[in-house]
């Protein structure tokens, strides 16, 4: 949906306590945005026709300097912890007024959006950046109303945006120049000094984390979703490297969308309107949708070319490894129409254990499943960040936990809740290795992968023989279609019996070291899906 200019007239930045004296662009069409970054010298088109651009020196989120506004309205509900960490209304007030007083006399690009495509939960989204191609990011990525909509349309929460404002340490409350702020009460969400587009996709996305389960009632998640044939919806949980985007991009099954959404009592429903997607060593081959979404339109952040070329070279890492392009939904080939479906039927945990400890696949009562959704597990391998020499453990709450304003436990008793109302099969699922951990085992098979996982859809596991795993307790099916039988015992995967339950005590002892601090707030039903290391001779 594209128009110029339009906006509900009586929409004014003085309702922001703004005193704008510089021009306002409202509701830019991609062209239009795209011709004022080359303009102004902040991007250039690659041959694909894509805009690229350079974040500036924050190349990633900055979760140190993101906080939560402490209140009468958060003070006892937001879950404050190192991730959701509090600022004082009046830090706020006084940073949120230097910042309209540096926005006054400066051309700013205004863009009327909404988020959650569920008609019922729609919360609409007024955008204001001193950034073209931030203002063309928040195009792309939240969801875009009708020219009539945007005529009447009155926002429920701003989203301000001032890269180049800094703050100042020594008077100003806050570590450091940069800052995201989410203040649920004036119901802002202000980013300066920082030009990464994400903070603002995440800052959303940590009020929907909010606000859909404390005060709606239905459970938001860091997930991917997709719609089978015969409309049965399955979600995918997974944190990075795990293979959440590959395997929920099926040929066979449409897309709801790739990273956030709301589960409610009827439907599953896409938060966004767009895909905010790494590109760092993309391929054609690997990720052919992604690849061929990046054309006009799309915003490629922090990439190379290749030399004497407008070419972009996406092996290269000179900036970041964090690489991203952001482009609405519909450059996507087969994605679900409106983003809803409805309640799903199937629930895949993905994770990466290097260790080869985990069954490939496995189902989970609904006690494991909220146990292992507060855990979020996956392994980090050698090579992929700075001293790692040897596979280690990362946990992150709900797959997601620096989004999460709530206690773990009240997305996971949701889960729990819904799981067992909804007659939902929740299903853990090792991308990883098996036969021995990293550099002795292998990796799985992504074609046994997908199997496993067809299988699990079309219910072809629901009758066959599940054995109890010996640490875990997870139930593991002893055959699936076009798996090899070998493959789905771990255990009989590696050489020597006892290496294997040593790493599995190993392992087990980290699920349970990483829960102690959720140990409070956690239900008997849920404690008792821990693993139980085995006595060892």
């Amino acid at each position: 949906m594209s128009f110029s200019g339009i906006k509900n007239p009586n929409a004014n930045l003085a309702d922001l306590g703004l005193e704008h004296r510089g021009h306002a662009y409202w509701n830019l069409t991609p062209a239009e945005l795209v011709e004022h970054v080359i303009h102004n010298d902040q991007g250039v088109l690659a041959d694909n026709g894509a805009l690229v651009i350079d974040t500036g020196k924050f190349k990633g989120r900055a979760p140190k300097d993101r906080f939560i506004v402490k209140d009468d309205k958060t003070a006892d509900s937001v879950d404050w912890n190192a991730i959701n960490k509090p600022i004082e209304p009046e830090v706020f007030d006084g940073l949120y007024n230097k910042v309209m007083a540096y926005l006054a006399d400066k051309d700013l690009f205004v863009r009327d959006s909404y988020v959650c495509a569920d008609p019922e939960y729609r919360l609409n989204i007024r955008v204001v950046n001193e950034y073209a191609w931030s203002n063309l990011f928040c195009y792309n990525l939240f969801m875009r109303p009708s020219k009539e909509e945007a005529l009447s349309q009155t926002p429920d929460w701003h989203v301000i945006a001032a890269p180049d404002f800094k703050a100042d340490p020594a008077t100003d409350g806050v570590p450091n120049p940069n800052f995201a702020f989410i203040n649920f009460t004036k119901r802002i969400v202000l980013v300066g000094g920082t030009g990464y587009t994400g903070e603002m996709k995440k800052g959303i996305f940590g009020v929907l984390n909010y606000m859909l389960p404390h005060d709606k009632g239905v459970l938001s998640m860091h997930c991917s979703a997709n719609v089978g044939q015969d409309g049965d919806t399955a979600i995918f949980f997974g944190l990075s490297g795990t293979g959440k985007t590959t395997l929920s991009a099926d040929p066979e099954r449409r897309l709801i969308g790739d990273d956030e959404h709301g589960w409610t009592e009827k439907t599953v429903f896409n938060f966004e309107g767009g895909c905010y997607a790494k590109c760092i060593d993309l391929t054609e081959e690997k990720e052919p949708q992604i690849y061929h979404a990046i054309k006009f339109g799309s915003l490629v952040e922090n990439t190379m070319f290749h030399e004497d070329t407008r070419s972009i070279d996406f092996e290269d890492s000179t900036k970041t490894e964090n690489t991203r392009v952001g482009y609405p939904i519909e450059y996507i080939d087969n994605i679900q129409p409106n983003c809803i479906g409805d309640v799903p039927k199937n629930i895949f945990f993905l994770t990466c254990d290097a260790f080869g400890v985990l069954p490939p696949i496995s189902k989970l009562t609904p006690g494991q499943a909220m146990y292992h959704f507060i855990s979020g597990y996956t392994a980090k391998v050698a090579g992929t960040e700075a001293g790692i020499t040897e596979p280690q453990t990362a946990f992150s709450a709900c797959f997601g936990a620096p989004f999460m304003p709530l206690h773990p436990t009240k997305y996971a008793e949701m889960l729990g809740e819904k799981m067992r109302k909804q007659d939902v099969n929740i299903w853990l699922v090792n991308t990883g290795w098996f036969g021995g951990g990293y550099g002795v085992g292998k990796r799985m098979k992504l074609s046994h992968t997908r199997a496993m996982i067809t299988a699990a859809l079309k219910g072809e596991l629901d009758n066959v023989e599940y054995k109890n795993h010996a640490v875990f307790g997870l139930a593991t099916p002893l055959s699936c279609p076009n798996v090899p039988d070998e493959v789905l015992d771990p255990v009989g995967t590696w050489d020597n019996a006892d290496a294997y339950y040593d790493k599995a005590n190993h392992l087990a002892q980290q699920f349970i070291d990483n829960f102690k601090k959720f140990e409070s707030q956690a239900n008997e039903e849920i404690m008792a899906a821990a693993p139980a290391p085995m006595a060892r001779a």
